[in-house]
């Protein structure tokens, strides 16, 4: 018996050993006797076929004390216990089994009983039947014999039959064409013509053969005709092969003419989406077959047609790839790819050691490519259509500015959406190719949206005549685009348009990449990722500034240009008295408002600020009493005139700072800051000339003429009154006798002058 600290697996095994000892007493065919008795080889082991119960004992009692040895009783009363009720069960359930056993055998001996009775009757049954057969076999032996023979004999003579007829059946297949069955009878009678060829059918033989000859003939001709199918000139050359003809001499004709025939199964994109059934799925069944029966015929041309299997899918791509660079749909290259994706499974039937599966793969990569890169290119090519529209043609415009600006967003946003949809249809497509190319098309369509925004700014560059005239000459812009204003308003465009990209269209790019494409790429995990918005925004963000200046910068040198020739062409030293304001006030207001309607068009509002109420009276005054000051605290000294000089320098640095502020997308701002310019050009000019007394007075009454309009098209008035001011103390400074108008008669020569123009105005409405 084991003791308490045995593991439960010991214990499992002890109590299977017990078991099995119950059913062999024999402990040496229990199967596990041998292990046993090598493991518990103790003295203490109580299960061994050695054991010793008083030595057990002597030792139990000298190791353990009173207490051990209860523990120990009580131990062995409740394993004794547990055996008896484990023995009892099974002796329970054999009983059972024991039971239902006896039954069993019960039962079979009661459906045994009757058995043998039956099995004397079925013997006697046979027996009887078998006789009479014998009885009928006997009887009729002899007519059975008899019969067989007749039955050889009718079937002789009707092959002897057979062969008689053959010419005459030969003749009626020749004039009805049907050569299948005339091989077909020739071949059936081939045996009978080899045995008795040379005596009892010598005649049969050379009509059939005559018959043959013309057939044969008849099949050549099938087999050249230009008019008849593949498929026919294919079961032609087979049937030939029956009858024995050499057809390995028309192998080079024939695979010749197979390769004419590639024309008449030559793809035609245009007419894939028609809703007219085409011929050209009839015409690759023709060419597979004709591919199969090859096969057949020639078992060594197999090179030769693996190569025609490809040229085929060869001139497919290569039609696609021209068809792809008429601006077409995506739903149309689907189209063209699923047909020559059926026209591959067709042929790689017929033709597997083509491996037209991996070329139209590596194909189909060249075109998608393509196609990517085109749509890209007609998308470029739409946005500069709609720069170029800008352009005016004998002074007529032929778009306005706001509308070439709309069809360039356009082009872009939606532009961008369809092609986006069109490759949703390519990738949604479940056939072969397309599938495996998916990852690719979405790095392909991504990297292709990074090139088209990074070429974008080349067309930019080039239509606002930055890289240089001649380039543009050589790519074919108009000469009326190098006319400043036409060329001013398309640089305007094409700052706003800039600004548009960097703003809305390319975070709408990047979110509508993001949510087609999230997670499908290839290259964009290894290499980086294929669109980078960052680097495209920073980009145009530095291209709309340029432009912004740029178009500042031609319209303060073209209104410079004007004033230049104001202020050199009249001598100021002997400058008339003013009696209204001069004309060049009139073409400056009236370049400013060219500009406005301009920045009108493209440019948003923004938020005026800076803005101060001031009075005419007010400021003529103030400029009186300035100049009035200068002139009483004038020297006539070098010294004086250079101390207040560097006063008024001194003064100007101080404020540029604040006059020329970083220039906005915004109306306000593009127009303020050319005001600013023109006014410093106008203080340089101003400079550079020495003015009379009516000289002074004469820019007295047109500066401060200007000062009403300016101040409704610009955000800092204060500024520009800086300004003014400034040019007015320049001409101070340069003035011989600087002694301004009295603030009443400058008045009222601005009044007149606003008369003038109302009156003007009311006559051209």
């Amino acid at each position: 018996m084991a003791t308490h600290e045995m593991p439960l697996d010991d214990k499992a095994k002890r109590m299977r050993e017990l078991l099995s000892s119950f059913y062999s007493p024999d402990p040496s065919n229990s199967p596990n006797s041998s292990n046993t008795s090598s493991k518990y080889t103790s003295i203490d082991d109580i299960n061994s076929i050695s054991f010793d119960p008083d030595q057990y004992m002597n030792i139990l009692a000298h190791k353990s004390n009173l207490e051990g040895l209860l523990q120990k009783h009580v131990q062995m009363a409740a394993e004794i216990k547990n055996l008896d009720t484990d023995l009892q069960m099974l002796v329970y359930e054999n009983y059972n089994k024991f039971i239902c056993a006896t039954d069993t055998i019960k039962r079979m001996k009661s459906n045994i009983l009757g058995m043998e009775g039956n099995m004397e009757n079925l013997l006697e049954k046979i027996m009887s039947v078998q006789s009479r057969s014998d009885n009928v076999n006997t009887s009729l032996f002899d007519k059975r014999e008899h019969i067989e023979k007749l039955h050889r004999t009718c079937n002789l003579l009707r092959k002897i039959q057979f062969i008689y007829d053959l010419p005459d059946r030969l003749v009626k297949c020749i004039k009805s064409e049907a050569y299948a069955d005339a091989v077909r009878f020739y071949t059936g009678a081939m045996p009978v013509f080899k045995a008795y060829g040379d005596s009892s059918f010598q005649d049969c033989k050379r009509a059939s053969e005559e018959a043959i000859a013309v057939i044969i003939k008849n099949l050549q001709e099938k087999v050249f005709s230009d008019s008849e199918s593949m498929q026919v000139r294919a079961e032609s050359a087979v049937q030939l092969k029956q009858l024995n003809f050499p057809v390995d001499n028309l192998k080079a004709k024939l695979l010749e003419k197979l390769e004419h025939s590639l024309k008449d199964v030559q793809l035609i994109p245009e007419e894939i989406g028609n809703a007219s059934p085409s011929n050209h799925e009839a015409a690759i069944c023709e060419f597979v077959e004709a591919i199969r029966a090859f096969r057949v015929i020639f078992p060594d041309s197999e090179e030769q047609l693996v190569k025609l299997a490809r040229d085929l899918v060869t001139k497919h791509f290569v039609i696609t790839e021209e068809y792809v660079k008429t601006r077409i749909s995506g739903a149309d290259l689907l189209g063209v790819l699923r047909v020559i994706w059926n026209d591959v499974l067709l042929m790689d039937k017929v033709s597997g050691e083509a491996a037209l599966y991996d070329h139209s793969l590596e194909a189909a990569k060249v075109v998608i490519k393509l196609y990517i890169t085109s749509t890209f290119s007609y998308l470029l090519q739409d946005i500069s259509d709609s720069l170029l529209k800008v352009v005016k043609r004998d002074g007529v415009e032929k778009y306005s500015l706001g509308v070439s600006l709309d069809a360039c967003t356009k082009a872009i946003l939606q532009g961008g959406k369809n092609f986006l949809v069109d490759v949703h249809k390519i990738l949604d497509d479940n056939s072969g190719i397309l599938d495996k190319l998916r990852e690719l098309i979405i790095d392909w369509v991504q990297e292709g949206f990074q090139e088209f925004l990074r070429q974008l700014e080349d067309p930019f560059l080039l239509l606002s005549g930055r890289n240089s005239s001649s380039s543009t000459q050589n790519h074919g812009f108009p000469e009326e685009a190098q006319d400043d204003k036409a060329l001013a308003g398309l640089v305007l465009v094409l700052a706003q348009l800039s600004s548009f990209i960097e703003k809305i269209a390319i975070p709408k790019i990047t979110e509508e990449s993001a949510m087609s494409f999230s997670g499908d790429s290839v290259i964009g995990y290894e290499y980086g990722p294929a669109f980078i918005p960052r680097e495209i925004s920073w980009k145009f963000r530095s291209a709309g500034e340029k432009f912004l200046q740029q178009y500042i910068s031609m319209k303060t040198q073209r209104v410079s240009l004007l004033l230049k020739k104001r202020f050199t062409t009249p001598n100021w030293v002997k400058h008339k008295e003013p009696r209204e304001v001069h004309m060049f006030v009139d073409l400056f207001l009236q370049e400013l408002e060219v500009i406005g309607n301009e920045v009108r068009q493209i440019l948003p509002q923004g938020i005026q600020k800076h803005r101060r109420a001031a009075s005419t009276g007010s400021t003529a005054s103030s400029i009186s009493n300035s100049l009035r000051e200068e002139k009483m605290g004038r020297s006539n000294t070098q010294k004086a005139r250079s101390q207040l000089l560097e006063t008024h320098l001194a003064k100007l640095f101080k404020q540029k700072v604040e006059i020329f502020t970083k220039v906005e997308h915004t109306q306000g701002s593009v127009v303020t800051t050319i005001v600013k310019l023109c006014l410093k050009s106008l203080q340089e000019f101003v400079r550079l000339q020495t003015f009379n007394r009516s000289g002074l007075q004469q820019l007295q009454l047109d500066i401060q003429f200007l000062r009403t309009p300016l101040r409704e098209i610009v955000e800092d008035e204060a500024a520009m009154d800086f300004l003014l001011d400034e040019v007015i103390v320049a001409v101070a400074e340069r003035c011989l006798d600087p002694i301004p108008l009295e603030p009443p008669i400058l008045d009222k020569l601005i009044q007149a002058k606003l008369a003038k123009t109302r009156e003007q105005n009311a006559i051209s409405s």
